[in-house]
């Protein structure tokens, strides 16, 4: 089978780029013929036979005060020039979009249109990492960080009203007018199916009616990771990213009202300097690999105190998977992934008395405790071989 796996940056960057390199990779091993379209950048690593690639756009400030640059933020010509060269040299059976907004823009989907006009097996699948779709902003939140769904009825000048995307009024406005566009051009036609990795992203999507018939749930696959089994340790941990939307703010009052429990922060992020105020806070940096397996494994008790529409985050799946029981708001798809009662508990995102409560509950209940470390090995995330197994079912099926 032939899969062209699109995605504006091609090298490991965030969430999105790490789907992509996994599952490029695990398909080439199946036997698939696997191309890569993206931005060009001398930082990647996935490619395709042809060098074919868009050109990286500057979004500086200065840049996008031009209105011939701000068009070009919404439609991108050389994009959609490119792809189609691409579309026609590697002839793909499948096309599976990931993010591509402001680089390569959705006027590349106008270029598959035409390509699977021609290829009548062929078949585009998006897969929707954030809200862009009904969203400008992509996250269901102000620039505040306060949940915000007022776009939800297609109203999207709402983004350019509150300033949504970074409090600026010239960044909104280009998101408002980018949404509107793509909206009344009717390009999501083309999309055969959109790969929701929450149930609670694909009832936001089923709000309006153009995707209503093409969503489906399958959460994010993880690695068949085999780890050696580690002690518990007396402390608590929370790792990712520190800023206000993950609940970082919130978590740290909690943490100074208990100050005889040790807790553990592996990542990074604006807030991470707060850290050295606190006695009972270690702070180790950027984790990943088994570095990271081996203090997420030790740890009693993990926290994702999220304070946004969350849609299938890593850190509760691997938590689980490492034998460590989870603590998360009550936010986007975090309950979709823990088994409350058995493997984790959820607290209402923000509330500083509720999450100190849930935690004083477990760490002071070693017996609960042990048995919630306990019921995480019976808990089945996808793994890639089940993922793709569903992904390719919706191909045959469509």
């Amino acid at each position: 089978m032939k899969v062209l796996l699109v995605n504006k940056f091609l090298y490991p960057k965030g969430g999105a780029e790490t789907y992509v390199i996994k599952l490029g990779q695990y398909l080439q091993k199946k036997g698939n013929e696997v191309q890569y379209f993206g931005l060009e950048n001398e930082k990647n690593t996935l490619k395709n036979d042809w060098n074919l690639y868009a050109k990286e756009y500057d979004l500086s400030k200065n840049n996008i005060k031009s209105i011939f640059n701000v068009l070009k933020l919404i439609y991108s010509r050389e994009a959609k020039k490119k792809i189609s060269k691409l579309l026609k040299l590697f002839n793909p059976d499948l096309i599976i979009l990931n993010n591509i907004e402001y680089h390569l823009t959705p006027s590349i989907i106008l270029a598959i249109g035409k390509y699977k006009e021609k290829n009548k097996k062929a078949k585009l699948f998006y897969v929707a990492h954030d809200y862009q779709l009904i969203c400008p902003s992509h996250g269901l939140f102000d620039s505040e960080v306060n949940i915000c769904e007022k776009c939800l009825n297609g109203d999207y000048w709402n983004c350019y009203r509150t300033k949504c995307l970074k409090g600026s009024r010239l960044k909104s406005l280009i998101g408002t007018i980018d949404s509107i566009y793509w909206h009344k051009r009717n390009v999501y036609k083309y999309v055969d199916k959109i790969i929701c990795p929450s149930e609670f992203l694909k009832k936001k999507l089923n709000t309006q009616e153009e995707f209503r018939n093409k969503t489906i749930t399958i959460h994010n696959f993880t690695d068949n990771i085999k780890t050696k089994k580690y002690k518990k340790e007396d402390y608590i941990i929370n790792f990712g990213y520190f800023c206000k939307d993950k609940g970082t703010e919130t978590l740290l009052k909690v943490i100074k009202q208990l100050p005889d429990i040790q807790f553990v922060f592996a990542g990074y992020g604006p807030i991470e300097y707060e850290f050295k105020k606190y006695k009972n806070i270690k702070f180790v940096g950027f984790k990943s690999g088994e570095e990271l397996i081996e203090i997420v494994s030790k740890a009693k008790l993990s926290i994702y105190p999220s304070e946004w529409y969350e849609n299938c985050p890593f850190s509760v799946i691997e938590s689980q998977m490492y034998g460590t029981p989870i603590i998360g708001s009550n936010m986007g798809g975090i309950p979709e992934l823990i088994n409350i009662g058995k493997t984790g508990e959820i607290f209402k995102a923000k509330n500083v008395d509720e999450l100190k409560e849930v935690i004083l509950k477990l760490w002071n209940n070693k017996e609960l405790l042990d048995k919630y470390s306990k019921n995480c090995a019976s808990i089945k995330f996808e793994t890639l071989d089940s993922y793709w197994e569903k992904m390719f079912n919706l191909y045959e099926r469509n």
